[in-house]
């Protein structure tokens, strides 16, 4: 091959010193130097041997390692007959040689149209992709990934339920099998990088599922890192996600801080904090380790809300729930408690005080009539400083909090805490 580059050179150098000798040839318009600039290189030298009905696979390899080093440019179009062509020759590979210079000439193949980002080859990609599936297990993965990567490179849309459909089969596929888990490994990264460069949002909840799944952390953290490309508000997806009831707390909750993470505005941040808040009630478990997670959830949830206001009334009901749960609680969670009532009074609404004040109402006849005692006495001083902090004009509030600071039935300290409440109110 390279003796018939050298004479091929030789030939058209001669031809060079030749045409300085000839007459000067007319000048050609500029629209058609243009043309012959946008086809790229002429490429009918490589192609009269690649195509060449006795070629072998390795001649063709042989080949594309040469065009390959050329380092030549717009020449998408020839590495998409190639591909054409290699896919066509398949069902002639004989031998084990044969299948692994089929895989090499893909390879090279692959990087080209990615390179020249060749739109017009994404189904025969996707052919590429089929056949090198680590489903076969003559498959290694590497071609497979290669593929992939180069579909997602050219950027056609076209197939990205389908990819997305692949990386879901793979998060399902999980296998303690060192050979296997490295090809599915494989095949998954392939997928990953070609939903993220193809970045539509059908590629959103695969890769999230990605990366939190059995793969290694290595393969997480690429998923991880690709999913604030899909969309800067994944509310919806993030949602469903959570309202899932085959989802167990742990998938719930890294949906949750998923959406902590993306640039959604605080609008949609809100809206799926009050599902999270809700869905931290709804799921009922025995699992202390799942409860956990769930309690972690509704916090978060409620921070959220603070910080963003209210989107959903629902969420006053949850709110009333998680205060209700852990005070009747043996073993209250005191953080929800004091994040509950701090959440109300940073809402600050009629709604938000009307609860505070019930809130007050109840600790009132349990000071008068029992029990009374540290859980009560520090809850006390909470939702006083809550209503308080509100700044509201409810005369149902005041009233109350007038009559705790004159009241003997608390301490010098308790009468404080109202009178300074009061205070706040304007009192």
């Amino acid at each position: 091959m390279k003796r018939r580059l050298l004479l091929v050179f030789v030939f058209f150098f001669g031809m060079a010193i030749f045409a300085q000798d000839a007459a000067p040839a007319a000048p050609v318009a500029a629209s058609t130097t243009t043309a012959r600039a946008n086809t790229g290189p002429d490429m009918s030298f490589y192609s009269q041997d690649y195509f060449r009905p006795t070629a072998s696979f390795f001649t063709r390899y042989e080949l594309l390692q040469e065009v390959q080093a050329a380092n030549l440019t717009g020449i998408g179009e020839f590495y998409h007959d190639a591909l054409k062509h290699l896919l066509a020759k398949i069902p002639d590979i004989k031998t084990g040689e044969d299948r692994e210079f089929t895989d090499y000439s893909a390879r090279i193949i692959c990087k080209g149209l990615a390179a020249e980002q060749y739109t017009q080859a994404a189904p025969e990609l996707w052919q590429l992709v089929q056949f090198a599936d680590t489903v076969r297990s003559v498959n290694d993965g590497v071609l497979m990934q290669q593929a992939l990567i180069a579909l997602g490179q050219v950027g056609d849309t076209a197939y990205v339920s389908n990819i997305a459909l692949r990386l879901d089969n793979f998060n399902n596929s999980q296998t303690s099998d060192f050979e296997t888990k490295r090809r599915v490994q494989r095949g998954a990264v392939g997928c990953i990088n070609a939903l993220e460069a193809l970045a539509d949002p059908a590629g959103y909840k695969p890769v999230f599922y990605a990366s939190i799944g059995w793969f290694d952390r290595a393969i997480q953290n690429i998923a991880y890192n690709a999913l604030p490309s899909f969309m800067d508000d994944p509310g919806d997806v993030i949602s469903a996600i959570i309202q899932d009831s085959n989802n167990p707390p742990n998938v719930k909750h890294a949906a949750w801080q998923e959406m902590l993470r993306s640039d959604a505005p605080d609008e949609s941040k809100a809206k799926v904090a009050s599902t999270a808040l809700a869905v931290g009630w709804s799921y009922i478990t025995r699992d202390m380790n799942s409860q956990r997670i769930m309690r972690e959830m509704r916090t978060s949830a409620m921070d959220t809300i603070a910080r963003t206001g209210i989107v959903d009334d629902s969420v006053y009901v949850n709110l009333k729930k998680s205060y209700d749960q852990n005070f009747v609680n043996n073993t209250p969670d005191y953080n929800e408690i004091r994040t509950t009532i701090s959440t109300l009074s940073s809402l600050a609404t009629g709604e938000a005080v009307d609860l505070l004040s019930g809130f007050l109402s109840e600790l009132n006849e349990r000071r008068r009539s029992g029990p009374w005692d540290n859980r009560e006495r520090n809850v006390f001083s909470w939702v006083v400083a809550g209503i308080g902090a509100t700044k509201t004009e409810s005369q149902d509030a005041k009233s109350l909090l007038t009559f705790i600071q004159r009241s003997q039935s608390y301490t010098p300290a308790e009468q404080t805490w109202a009178r300074n409440a009061l205070s706040e109110l304007g009192q």
